[in-house]
């Protein structure tokens, strides 16, 4: 396993009002992807994911990825 110098979390969440009107909205795919490829222009590798489902409000669940950078220094 790669040791990193440095680690990043960034927790990701479908949104609220698609899974209130719409009972699942799903992860904004686009959003993580621009986000994930910024994150690897500035040196970080994605090192874990877990896909997360968490109760939302009484009847609903949302869904949510918690992402794991690492990052190595020159």
């Amino acid at each position: 396993m790669a040791k990193y110098d440095e680690y990043k979390v960034m927790h990701v969440v479908e949104g609220g009002c698609g899974t209130l009107l719409l009972g699942s909205s799903g992860l904004p795919m686009k959003k993580l992807e621009s986000t994930l490829n910024q994150e690897a222009a500035d040196g970080w590798e994605l090192v874990f994911q877990v896909i997360e489902n968490k109760r939302f409000w009484l009847f609903w669940t949302r869904e949510a990825v918690i992402i794991t950078l690492g990052r190595k220094h020159a």
